[in-house]
């Protein structure tokens, strides 16, 4: 399974991006999926994650209320609609699938995703 992330941008702070992930080689209808971020000079950090189905969701508390994750089972990708973007939300942007058959739990530590997108850039000027 592979998957790619898209949408990045350079957006002023108030702005709104849209990321796209998509995942090819299998249906992942049986897998939470997951977004993170690393901004420069800091360490990898939880965004936002939705379970197998698209019924839970949760989200660092940086961006609750602003961020929106869903996905299309159907199209087999993830989404997540970022509003009200801030300087502080400049990073690279991962999309990430937990490798577990209808895990959820400690969705927001990066060791129980198996794999991993290559990013995407985004920044916020202020």
């Amino acid at each position: 399974v592979q998957l790619q992330a898209f949408g990045g941008g350079v957006v002023q702070a108030g702005g709104s991006l849209h990321l796209s992930c998509v995942i090819s080689g299998r249906a992942v209808v049986y897998n939470a999926l997951g977004w993170f971020r690393q901004a420069p000079g800091k360490e990898r950090e939880f965004v936002a994650a939705i379970n197998w189905i698209g019924t839970s969701k949760f989200y660092a508390d940086s961006v609750k209320g602003r961020f929106a994750i869903s996905r299309d089972n159907v199209g087999n990708s993830l989404h997540l609609q970022m509003n009200s973007l801030e300087p502080e939300d400049t990073a690279v942007y991962y999309c990430a699938l937990d490798g577990r058959h209808m895990g959820w739990s400690r969705n927001d530590r990066a060791e129980v995703y198996t794999t991993w997108g290559q990013g995407t850039l985004v920044t916020v000027s202020s």
